[in-house]
Parts: structure tokens; sequence; C-alpha cells
């Protein structure tokens, strides 16, 4: 009898604006799949979602014209696994500083856009993230945000210097840093490993990506 190996999940990356392109190249430098998010249509099929860095007000306005906010945002709330960084963590915080746009929101975390400062200001600096292991990772933060406030059901992953990174709550992981414009995967790893587990879903009523809450 011949054993059959299941297909790695399918990884939608929302490619209207921002740095798409870098997420598909980490995803397939770890043997993932992944297809293009543009329209609603698109999302049919997919395991897990990434939402890249990029202009959020942008991301927001365009993905909003066009339903497809308010399809991710309806199935993020029925538990598909997304990954936002940088932008993405903006987009699916339930709330921001600097005043109102679009959202996915559905995680209970309050940033702060900006909150690194603008272009000039961006940098890099060393990561701990426990949860992915030893070395600490190289954050890269290009008008990054930060989580000004977290609420109880949110886990907080990574600190620099006083202020919240990185978190995850059920099935929404976010980093206010680009883990895709570095050679180190091990976060595109955790969340496509973990969607691989747990019938390909992550469920909502665990830590996130396979890990059982406590």
């Amino acid at each position: 009898m011949t054993s059959r190996t299941a297909p790695r999940p399918l990884i939608g990356v929302l490619a209207v604006q921002g740095a798409f392109a870098e997420h598909e190249e980490a995803l397939a430098a770890i043997g993932g799949r992944s297809r293009r998010v543009r329209s609603v249509a698109d999302m049919a099929g997919v395991d897990g979602l990434i939402i890249p860095g990029g202009e959020s007000t942008t991301l927001g306005r365009v993905a909003g014209e066009s339903g497809l906010l308010a399809e991710i945002a309806a199935r993020v709330a029925d538990g598909l696994p997304v990954f936002g960084t940088c932008a993405g963590m903006i987009m699916l915080a339930s709330d921001t500083t600097g005043g109102p746009q679009p959202l996915i929101g559905g995680m209970d975390i309050v940033v702060r856009r900006n909150g690194y400062g603008r272009q000039c200001a961006s940098f890099e600096a060393p990561i701990d993230v426990p949860v992915i292991g030893s070395p600490p990772m190289i954050g890269v933060f290009i008008r990054a945000p930060w989580v000004e406030s977290v609420g109880p059901s949110v886990e907080v992953l990574a600190e620099h210097a006083g202020r919240v990174v990185a978190a995850r709550q059920g099935n929404m992981l976010v980093t206010a840093f680009h883990p895709e414009l570095t050679d180190d995967r091990r976060l595109h790893r955790w969340f496509l490993d973990g969607i691989g587990r747990d019938d390909r879903r992550a469920d909502v009523t665990t830590g996130g990506f396979g890990v059982r809450a406590q």
C-alpha cells in the first residue's frame, strides 16, 4: 500500500499593497505553498493568511472597497490562522492610536501606529522570541508600530525596550517587525507547522497554532 503525504497548508498572502513578495519567498524557502490574495475569490480554500507590512490605511481602503476586508474579518473570526507583520499587526488590532482607519480587528490589542517614528528612524535589533528558541531574531523595524496595551487573552511573545513587539491570541499572530526581510524563517515555520497540526486549522480555544492553552 502506497502512503500519501498530506499537502502542506495553502497560505494566502494579502497582495493588494506592501511586502507580499518577501513573505512568498519566505514560505517557499521552507517548502510552503502560497497564493496571492487580491479578491474575495482568492480566499477560497486557503488554510491560513499572511497580512504583510506596507501602508495600513492603503491596505484597509483598497481591501475594503472590494469587500475583501469584510471577508477576511469574517474568516479570521471563524478561526482562520492569520499572521500580521507591521501594518498587518495594525490591521488585526481592535483599536489604534493616531486616528480611525479601516481594520480587520479581532485581536484584543491597541496598537500605536509609527510608534518608533518615521522612515528615517528605521532600525534593526536582536529580539528574543522564546517560542521559537535561541538565538534571538534580528528584528527589522521600518516605520514600525508597537502594541500599546493587551487584553487578558493575549500572550506577549516578545518585547523591545519595554514595548510589546510580538503577540498571539488564539488563531492570530502579530509582529511589529519584518521577519520576511531576513533569512531567519523560524516564525514563518512556526506559523506554518502549527497550521499543519490540529486538522490544519488553529483552534480559537487553544493557545494558538497547535499549542493547547494551560
